[in-house]
C-alpha cells in the first residue's frame, strides 16, 4: 500500500438496540460484547499506526470524550467533537474539513466484528488504489443470506481491485433480497469509505453543499478544550440530518465498491450477539454472570451482577443491566427501543 491512510473513527451511536447495557456514556461502542474487548478497541486495533496508518481520528460527541480517552490506552488519537448528532454525512464532512485535500481516509463505525483482519486489509489495499485515483470507495459485505437488515450495493462494470457502483438499494424485503442473492453481484453495504479528502470535499460541494459549508464553518469557529477540539456548535447545528450515502455515495457517478468477505458484523442487536457469542453450552445458550439454566435452549442469559435462573425457556434473552431487566424473544429484537425510550 503506497499511500499513507488517516482512519476516521466514527464514534456517535448511542447503540438503543442494545439496551439497557447500551445507555449514555456506556454506548455499544465501548462495551465488551464479543472478543472479550470492546468494539471501539477492536476497531482502533484494525489499523496499527506505522507505515500504512497514521493514528486515528476519532469524530464523537462530548459525552464520550473520557470513554476514548480511556480505551485508547495511551494510543495516540485526534479527537473532534460534534456538539450535536447530525447523522454521517456531517460527521464525515468535520473530518473532511480538517484534513489535507491529499490524505486519504478510511471511514469507520466505530461498533463492528471483523473477524477476518488481514482479509480486510487486503481490501483497503485494493480501495487505496482507487481513491488515488479519485474514485469513492465502499467496501461490500459479500452476503451469505438474504438478509432484510442491510442496505445493498449492486456491482457494475469491472475496474482494477473492485466494481464501478451500479446502483444502492435500501433495505429490501425478503423476496427481494432473495432474488438479489441468487442473481450475484450484490453486497451488504457496512459503512465502511475510503476516500481522498479532496475529492469528498468537492463531491459535498456538488451534491451537499450545506451539510459541508456547516462543518467547514463549525471546524473555523471551532477551538481545544484539552485533548479534543470541539466543533461550533451554533455553526454546526445548521447542518442537515443525512446519511452520507443519501447525501453523497448514491448521487456521485464515481463511486466504486470493494468486495470482501471478512467475517463481518454490525452488532446491531441482541439476537445478532447471541449469533456470535463464543462458548455457548452444549444447548446453544450464551451465558455471561451467575446463571443457572435447566431444560432450556438457544437462550441469550447476561446477568450482570445478578444471579439468574431460567427454566424450560426457548430462543429469549434476558438482559440484566443495575435496576433494569429485559426479557424477550430473541425474534422480537427490534423492539427494543421501545423499552429503551420508554425507561429513559
Amino acid at each position: 500500500m503506497s499511500a499513507t491512510i488517516q482512519p476516521v473513527i466514527l464514534c456517535g451511536g448511542a447503540g438503543t438496540r442494545l439496551w439497557p447495557e447500551s445507555r449514555g456514556t456506556r454506548a455499544k461502542q465501548f462495551l465488551p460484547l464479543h472478543g472479550g474487548e470492546s468494539l471501539f478497541r477492536q476497531t482502533v486495533r484494525r489499523t496499527p499506526a506505522g507505515a500504512q496508518f497514521t493514528p486515528p481520528l476519532v469524530v464523537c460527541g462530548d459525552a464520550h470524550v473520557a470513554a476514548v480517552l480511556d480505551q485508547m490506552e495511551g494510543r495516540d488519537v485526534s479527537l473532534l467533537v460534534e456538539p450535536v448528532p447530525r447523522n454521517t454525512a456531517a460527521a464525515i464532512a468535520l473530518a473532511v474539513a480538517r484534513a489535507d485535500a491529499g490524505v486519504l481516509l478510511l471511514v469507520m463505525p466505530s461498533d463492528h466484528v471483523i473477524a477476518d483482519v488481514p482479509a480486510f486489509h487486503a481490501a483497503i489495499a485494493k480501495g487505496a488504489i482507487l481513491a488515488q485515483q479519485d474514485w469513492l470507495v465502499t467496501f461490500g459485505i459479500a452476503p451469505d443470506r438474504p438478509d432484510t437488515g442491510f442496505g445493498y450495493i449492486a456491482s457494475g462494470d469491472p475496474i482494477e481491485g473492485g466494481f464501478a457502483v451500479d446502483r444502492f438499494v435500501e433495505k429490501p424485503p425478503l423476496d427481494a433480497a432473495e432474488r438479489m442473492l441468487a442473481a450475484g453481484g450484490y453486497s451488504w453495504n457496512a459503512g465502511i469509505f475510503l476516500f481522498r479528502a479532496g475529492r469528498m470535499r468537492d463531491a459535498m460541494l456538488e451534491h451537499c453543499r450545506e451539510i459541508f459549508e456547516a462543518a467547514e464553518r463549525a471546524v473555523a469557529a471551532g477551538m481545544y478544550d484539552g485533548e479534543a477540539f470541539y466543533a461550533d456548535a451554533p455553526e454546526f447545528e445548521r447542518a442537515p440530518s443525512d446519511s452520507i450515502d443519501y447525501a453523497v455515495m448514491e448521487k456521485d457517478d464515481r463511486v466504486a465498491v470493494v468486495p470482501v468477505a471478512m467475517g463481518w458484523s454490525d452488532l446491531g442487536s441482541w439476537h445478532t450477539v447471541h449469533a456470535l457469542a463464543e462458548g455457548k453450552d452444549g444447548d446453544d445458550n450464551a451465558l455471561s454472570g451467575d446463571v443457572f439454566v435447566h431444560d432450556s435452549r438457544g437462550n441469550l442469559i447476561r446477568a450482570g451482577g445478578k444471579r439468574v435462573s431460567i427454566i424450560g425457556m426457548e430462543d429469549v434473552a434476558v438482559i440484566v443491566d443495575g435496576d433494569d431487566i429485559l426479557v424477550m424473544p430473541l425474534t422480537r429484537c427490534q423492539d427494543v427501543r421501545a423499552a429503551a425510550k420508554a425507561r429513559e
